[in-house]
């Protein structure tokens, strides 16, 4: 009696899978008018792809005009339209020079300048302090600068230098710092010193305008120097 052939498809009492069976399996429908979830998961990705190249144009865009200028951020133009600091409203009496203490900073080009400024201030009884050269790019005739301790002295100051311009800085003492710069003549005559109460002249619109961008006070020289 012939043997019957063993069968293939059989491995130990298991079943064995074609290679075409699980290609068959594994093969997805084919991308008709027949399979519309397929279809419209393509369309929906296509449109989000589309969505998102759009969005990094706009930004390469808005980036591009940024740095060129043909944009500006509402909040760095207010920064840059904003004083040092606010303008002090209070009405002054004057102050006698004795009790005012300065520092007398020569920010030109012309030496010893600081030095006969102080001078002249000593001899109006200011408690002179330091006295040196210092970098500015502020632009007009001095700076004069305190603390919010130091108002009523600036203001007092201010009077024995015409024109000047007032700034206020984070110091606690009452100090004042005299900073000459390019348009400095020279003090008030000692006679016509106005010593009737008035307010701090601050930078004005109709001259020059001081930022934080547009001055620095860094000393150079030592006291006895300027």
């Amino acid at each position: 009696m012939a043997r019957k052939p063993p069968d293939v498809k059989v491995l130990h009492g298991h079943r064995v899978i074609s290679g075409s069976e699980l290609r068959a399996t594994f093969v997805e429908p084919d991308d008709t008018g027949e399979n519309p979830v397929r279809l419209r998961r393509r369309i929906l990705h296509g449109v989000v792809l589309v969505i998102l190249v759009g969005m990094i144009v706009a930004a390469i865009v808005v980036a591009l005009a940024i740095m060129n200028g043909q944009i500006k951020l509402p909040a760095a133009e207010e920064r840059s339209k904003a004083p040092v600091s606010v303008c002090p409203a209070a009405i002054f009496d004057y102050t006698p020079p004795e009790k005012i203490t300065v520092n007398v900073y020569n920010s030109t080009s012309r030496p010893g300048l600081a030095r006969s400024v102080a001078d002249a201030l000593a001899a109006r009884k200011f408690a002179v302090s330091a006295v040196g050269n210092t970098t500015s790019s502020y632009r007009g005739v001095a700076l004069i600068v305190s603390g919010a301790a130091g108002q009523a002295a600036a203001f007092s100051v201010q009077r024995h230098v015409p024109d000047s311009d007032y700034l206020q800085d984070g110091r606690t003492d009452p100090s004042v710092d005299v900073i000459l710069t390019g348009d400095f003549k020279e003090l008030a005559k000692p006679e016509l010193v106005d010593q009737t109460p008035g307010q701090l002249s601050c930078p004005r619109e109709n001259r020059r305008i001081v930022d934080e961008s547009t001055w620095t006070l860094t000393p150079t020289a030592p006291p006895t120097a300027g």
